[in-house]
């Protein structure tokens, strides 16, 4: 586990009291000096979010050079990356990149990405900003009963249902278009609500868009107490918020985090480019670590597992 350290490398300015901090007068490339990257993990670390100005001169390529710093780059495992970029995912708001429910990118899969590297790239006037969450906050400030709960609680994990589709601006018959790519291949995974940060030890929440239902407990105990854990995880002192301006670059703990992409810019629009870098199985505060129950073309067999592994833990 890392440990955190003082940073006198780096200008950073928090931008809320729990999370995020603003990094200043740097130039970003895969040519950065060991020590000063070593200096923006650690401060990711403590953040969970890290922001950037002035990033004008990477492109996709520069962004993927800088991403590859923090590990086997991974691109969407549905939706194709951007043409000629390799594992850039373009999100366009005028092709359906409204991304605008909290989640933590790409639940649905095992060992989901562990850090995401976001650039601005046509960023509208008005509108547009992004809202960050701290889940290591958020479950820090649970009352103890209710961490005692959420350690033990596990939950399924689909992307059966595409956050970025979830608008009233786009017609039907474009969603339903949406839809068949990002559930082309069916994802289904087992996650603990609380995951172990392989880095810090911090306890974190596992929830977000993705999950479908809390295991072991009925479908209405499921949504009321996945309500009170969202509730904790988006209270206002956990968050930060950023307007972004066109060469921005974003960097955020994908393990220690979840963030909503606000749809209040109407008909402008709106292209950032992400770049993730392939996290870890998660395991839980008693050592258990994530399955996968399906990973194959939509509407196919389910994994013969799942029915045991319900039925074990409906008993």
């Amino acid at each position: 586990m890392s440990e955190i350290k003082n940073l006198p490398e780096l200008e950073l300015v928090p931008r809320a009291g729990r999370i995020g901090a603003e990094v200043r007068g740097l130039r970003l490339s895969a040519d950065i000096a060991p020590s000063t990257f070593a200096a923006i993990h650690q401060a990711l670390l403590k953040h969970k979010v890290l922001f950037f100005r002035g990033q004008q001169h990477l492109d996709d390529a520069s962004q993927l050079a800088f991403a590859s710093l923090w590990g086997d780059l991974v691109p969407h495992p549905t939706v194709p990356s951007k043409a000629g970029s390799g594992h850039v995912l373009e999100l366009d708001s005028f092709h359906g990149g409204r991304a605008n429910s909290w989640h933590t990118d790409v639940t649905f899969d095992l060992a989901y990405p562990k850090v995401s590297v976001l650039r601005g790239v046509v960023i509208p006037p008005v509108g547009g900003d992004t809202v960050w969450a701290n889940t290591v906050e958020a479950y820090q400030q649970l009352p103890a009963p209710l961490q005692a709960l959420a350690d033990q609680l596990w939950a399924l994990h689909s992307n059966e249902y595409d956050y970025a589709a979830q608008r009233t601006d786009a017609s039907e018959e474009a969603i339903q278009r949406y839809r068949e790519v990002f559930t082309s291949t069916l994802f289904e995974t087992e996650h603990p609500v609380v995951r172990v940060h392989p880095e810090t030890g911090e306890r974190a929440l596992v929830l977000g868009h993705f999950v479908r239902k809390l295991l072991g407990v009925s479908s209405s105990d499921s949504q009321h107490l996945l309500s009170v854990f969202h509730d904790h995880i988006i209270r206002l002192e956990n968050t930060v918020r950023w307007s972004w301006q066109e060469g921005d670059l974003v960097i955020w703990d994908n393990r220690a985090t979840q963030h909503y992409a606000i749809n209040d810019y109407g008909d402008q629009h709106r292209v950032v480019r992400r770049v993730t870098i392939q996290g870890e199985v998660p395991v839980s505060v008693d050592g258990r670590s994530s399955v996968a129950l399906k990973a194959g073309p939509k509407g196919g067999a389910a994994n013969a597992d799942r029915v045991a592994t319900d039925e074990l833990k409906q008993a």
